[in-house]
């Protein structure tokens, strides 16, 4: 069995953004030269997320209204993680649009449904994190 882990890095400009890595993520299979296999993509800090949803912005724009509303960023003293630090909304956002994906890989490709795309999201952005891809396959 092959294999290959590497890292993608992200310094968002705003503090929720939700970025496309799906030709990151497939170069990275490519370099892999893997045909057949799994694909691991995993958010490595608490306050990001990666999901597999529809590229529009319509769509973007709606998921960032629908997690203020269920996990508003203020009044920041709501919080009780909020002692010192002002992102426990954050880790409420990651928890919601979860922490990973897995995805099939059939010759040589993200094996995906039409629309489905793999995002990144932040929701404590404007510093360096990371998110792992691991490939596992023949």
């Amino acid at each position: 069995m092959k294999h290959l882990t590497e890292y993608l890095w992200f310094e968002t400009r705003n503090a929720r953004e939700f970025v496309n890595i799906t030709r990151k993520v497939q170069n990275l299979i490519d370099k892999s030269g893997i045909k057949e296999g799994l694909c691991l993509v995993n958010a490595m800090h608490i306050t990001s997320s990666v999901f597999i949803n529809d590229d529009e912005s319509g769509l973007h724009s709606d998921f960032d209204r629908w997690l203020e509303k269920l996990a508003p960023h203020e009044p920041v003293s709501f919080y009780a993680h909020n002692n010192g630090e002002d992102n426990a909304d954050a880790h409420l956002k990651r928890t919601i649009m979860g922490r990973e994906i897995v995805a099939a890989i059939t010759k040589g490709n993200l094996d995906f449904g039409p629309w489905e795309q793999i995002f990144y999201g932040e929701f404590d952005g404007q510093r360096r994190k990371r998110v792992l891809v691991k490939i596992i396959g023949e």
